[in-house]
């Protein structure tokens, strides 16, 4: 599919300075070697960097910038620059090229530009990255860069854990990350060669722009700065301004890449292992060897061979036909669309790829545009004189889908696509139902590794296949200069997209059968994954109606109740700050207020997160207002205020599921996301009021009972447990009843509230002192608590040591049906990660089963429904419960079917509950 650049607000970006980490490792680690007597020091410094970064910080977009060899523009500024550097150490010399290989085959990106300097490449992409709303950290020791930290970039001293945001700048230099460079000019700097003033040392420089603020200012007063520094002062004033020029970090650097461009890629295994081994990293190797768990997240497959590329673009009668005809004889081919739009069900077709063979690929353009031209090219997209109509040659439209439609609608003819849910809802759009859609490489990557953070086709291709595809921006280029696929020039974009088909299609041909060596998770692909698309691209079509009349009164009402906390807020602090500001509730709540710091950010500033507040709500009534302040912002931003922007013409919002991005197998939704509509507070419930039936319907959820808990039950074989789900009980109130030793009749309400809480906790992992923050008691006394849960039901505790012990050996934990979940930081030498992993080993398998039995129930559903579109439709899903529109006076109708078939999802060892409502809206059906 082809559309305008996506979002990618909220990623972070990791932008490694390698020049830096190479030097710090040369001169700070012993002096390595490996057998062969090369010097390794500095590469075992910054690899072992790198390979924490990825298990710690699960990077998806990083890059590992060095300074390119040859003079920049700093040397034509001043020709003395660095000129008193002495030469590169040999033995530092000849680690440059291993460790850039190194670098390159553990998957990060690497950038060497001439001309600049790292600094300048990072700082570029640093503001590229905010631009397009991403966070950035910088990995580094270099203070120079601490001039481009701000509330979107972070400073990172990776080998020592040193991480500064603006406030920890402040703190540790003295000066405000916009005052580096004047503080850096001022100072000077021996190793560049850069003058400075004479004797300025880092004190001197930040008592000046305290009292100055800007060099400027500074050299307006010098004659105000009395002493022999004054007198060095003035006499520098002339070169100031180039020293300045010299630590100014180049933000505008012309590069090849956008930081939506640099990806982290898998780490390539054929590569590593020699490096590994020539160089004597034996731990990493070992890791390596030991699978993908303790590694790189993404499981080693063979490569395949590169094969020969035979594409044709499709642009007369006797050519369409021809391919019709072969594909009538496929058993399978590959497909996908070009189009206007990243919305599937807004989208307009541009072209159709097709792919019957490796290489042997086609494009048939639709809708290109008379006289484009590519991007860059240095005119205007449609100057070309009418003369060139005659080298823009395409079929009609109607007359290909024609054509095509009789082959994508034959069942016994397979198709194939990459994310091909959005390519079904394109050609539905044109009356074509698409029927025999049998593999998806994204989602047969998602099945084999779904801890892998990357299922898209570059990365896919980069890595299983060793090709590097076409990019689209390189087709339309970016930013305010991009032009749409539509213009692109056929030849071109002929190439692009038979590429996309041919690379699917290889792509199904190298995955599919790697699942099939594991008949569990082949399973899960054909007979969950893949028929599932099907389902959730009818359910997305369909859409829910939404009440904008009720989203627009519970904007009004939140905005209101906003300005009364805000106003509660003022008056009780004695005067105004802004309750969004991090900073002004920092200085208000723990420098004016003196509040105990509770929690502290990794820069070391008080942290004011939702954790931190609450626990000092006993402390001071501002904190809980402040949360309260805060639920109903992000109410009123996420949902009142955006939900009826993404109603259609019809008053009906079309969520997009997506299977390939939670490890555990549970779906996400976007656009928009209803899986997080918050349900704990009126407020948050009063959302889904907004989510309506139409005039002669209803809505009904069916929603699974405590499903996670009687999976727990399952896995477990805990008696105890099996009897309360057997019977029928309140399991809260009979786990209350074991654990205090009461008679069932005799279990207060805070003894079923604490039973619940340890029921639930203990599925994600909460130790005893969560616990106690959870219930608001002593620490022993939920420690006493967890003990006599375990003691009154020993096989919950036997299975999770046990699962705990199975994830360390095998690196991975499966669901009831084999989904499997690879942990990565059961390796990690920091306890806390190594922990969460651990509780996560012990979540995963009941998440994830709970994630496959909804699957299962709404493949069960499917069928049933298909020719009753007048009369129900299933609408959404949502954690454990799906959403159905049924005409009103069907509804007992359709009650006991829908909850025959959610129940019958799973043979449990306990009962599968479900419970349905009815109502006129989602609020009202539960």
């Amino acid at each position: 599919m082809s559309a305008s650049t996506p979002t990618h607000s909220g990623e972070t970006l990791h932008l490694i300075d390698g020049s830096g980490y190479l030097f710090r490792a040369y001169h700070g680690l012993p002096k390595l070697s490996n057998a062969a007597g090369e010097p390794t020091g500095a590469l075992f410094g910054v690899v072992n960097m790198l390979r924490r970064l990825v298990l710690e910080e699960k990077p998806k977009f990083a890059a590992f910038v060095f300074d390119a060899s040859g003079p920049t523009f700093r040397d034509e500024l001043y020709p003395e620059y660095k000129q008193n550097r002495p030469p590169m150490p040999e033995d530092l010399r000849s680690q440059i090229e291993p460790l850039l290989q190194l670098v390159a085959a553990l998957g990060y990106p690497v950038l060497r530009e001439p001309g600049v300097e790292a600094d300048d490449v990072i700082g570029t992409l640093a503001v590229q990255a905010q631009a397009l709303g991403m966070r950035v950290q910088i990995s580094t020791g270099d203070k120079d860069l601490t001039q481009l930290v701000n509330d979107s970039v972070v400073w990172v001293n990776t080998m020592s854990n040193e991480k500064l945001d603006a406030a920890g700048v402040l703190r540790k230099h003295g000066v405000r990350p916009d005052q580096i460079i004047d503080y850096l000019a001022l100072m000077g700097d021996s190793v560049d060669n850069i003058p400075g003033v004479p004797k300025c040392g880092p004190k001197t420089a930040a008592k000046w722009l305290e009292d100055y603020q800007t060099l400027e200012n500074l050299v307006a007063n010098a004659d105000k700065i009395s002493g022999k520094i004054g007198e060095n002062l003035r006499a520098a004033t002339p070169q100031l301004p180039l020293c300045k020029q010299l630590t100014t970090v180049k933000l505008d650097c012309v590069l090849p890449v956008t930081p939506t461009d640099l990806r982290l890629r898998g780490a390539d295994a054929e590569k590593l292992e020699p490096l590994f081994k020539r160089y004597g990293f034996n731990q990493a190797l070992r890791e390596l060897k030991g699978g993908v768990a303790a590694a790189v997240n993404i499981p080693v497959v063979a490569k395949a061979q590169p094969v020969e590329r035979r594409y044709q673009c499709v642009d007369t009668q006797a050519e369409l036909e021809a391919w019709v005809a072969r594909l009538q004889q496929c058993t399978e081919f590959a497909f996908d669309t070009e189009t206007t739009s990243l919305n599937p069900l807004e989208a307009e077709l541009v072209g159709i790829s097709l792919a019957i063979a490796p290489g042997l690929a086609c494009y048939i353009p639709l809708q290109h545009r008379v006289g484009a031209k590519a991007a860059g090219a240095g005119k205007d997209l449609f100057d070309l004189p009418e003369t060139a109509e005659t080298a823009l040659k395409q079929l009609p439209l109607a007359q290909v889908l024609a054509a095509l439609k009789p082959v994508f609608e034959n069942p016994e003819i397979g198709k194939i696509g990459h994310h091909g849910k959005y390519d079904l809802h394109v050609l539905a759009r044109y009356e074509i139902r698409v029927a025999g859609y049998r593999d998806d490489s994204m989602l047969a990557s998602y099945v084999l590794n779904p801890t892998a953070s990357l299922h898209n086709m570059d990365a896919l291709a980069k890595f299983y296949l060793g090709e590097t595809t076409i990019k689209y921006e390189e087709l339309t280029g970016k930013g305010a200069k991009q032009i749409p696929f539509a213009a692109v020039p056929i030849e071109a974009a002929c190439a692009y997209a038979a590429e996309d088909a041919d690379i699917t299609l290889r792509l199904k041909q190298a995955l599919v059968p790697a699942l099939a060596t594991h008949a569990p998770i082949d399973k899960i692909y054909h007979e969950l994954e893949m028929p599932l698309v099907q389902v959730l691209a009818q359910m997305e079509e369909a859409g829910i109606l939404l009440d904008r009349d009720e989203l627009k009164r519970q904007s009004a009402d939140l905005g209101k109740a906003m300005l009364t906390l805000e106003q509660e807020a003022f008056a009780i602090a004695g005067r105004s700050f802004s309750l969004d500001s991090p900073k002004q509730l920092i200085a208000l709540l723990f420098e004016e207020l003196k509040l105990p710091v509770k929690q502290k950010t990794p820069s070391g500033q008080p942290s004011t997160n939702e954790d931190a507040l609450d626990e000092l709500r006993d402390a001071h009534p501002l904190p809980g207002i402040i949360l309260a302040y805060r639920s109903l912002h992000k109410l009123k931003g996420t949902y009142t205020d955006k939900l009826p922007d993404l109603a259609d013409a019809q008053g009906r919002v079309h969520t997009s599921y997506h299977q390939a991005v939670a490890a555990t197998g549970r779906l996400s939704s976007s656009d928009p996301n209803l899986q997080n509509i918050p349900i704990r507070t009126s407020e948050g419930r009063k959302i889904r009021r907004a989510f309506i039936a139409p005039p002669g319907y209803k809505l009904l959820a069916a929603d699974y009972s405590q499903i996670e808990l009687r999976i727990m039950a399952h896995l477990s074989d805990d008696d105890g447990l099996l009897s309360a789900f057997a019977s029928g009980a309140d399991v809260h109130k009979a786990t209350a009843a074991e654990i205090f030793a009461v008679p069932l009749a005799e279990v207060s309400g805070d003894q079923r509230r604490a039973a619940k809480a340890i029921n639930f906790g203990l599925i994600y992992g909460m130790s005893a002192f969560g616990l106690a923050r959870n219930l608001g008691i002593g620490r022993d006394v939920a420690r006493d608590y967890v003990e006599r849960y375990f003691q009154r039901y020993p096989g919950v505790k036997r299975y999770m040591d046990a699962t705990r012990k199975t994830a360390h050996e095998q690196g991975f934990v499966e669901t009831l049906i084999g989904r499997r979940l690879y942990l990565p930081e059961l390796t990690s030498r920091n306890y806390n990660i190594r922990q969460g992993a651990e509780r996560q080993a012990i979540n995963a398998p009941m998440q994830g089963t709970a994630a496959d039995i909804i699957k299962q129930a709404m493949l069960n559903l499917h069928p049933w429904l298909a020719d009753k579109s007048e009369e129900i439709r299933m609408l959404l899903q949502v954690h454990d419960e799906l959403i159905f529109e049924i005409r009103e006076d069907r509804v007992e109708h359709y009650r006991p079917g829908i909850i025959e078939r959610m129940s019958g999802a799973a043979q449990l060892k306990v009962p599968l509950l479900v419970e349905a409502g009815v109502g006129a809206n989602w609020d009202e059906a539960h």
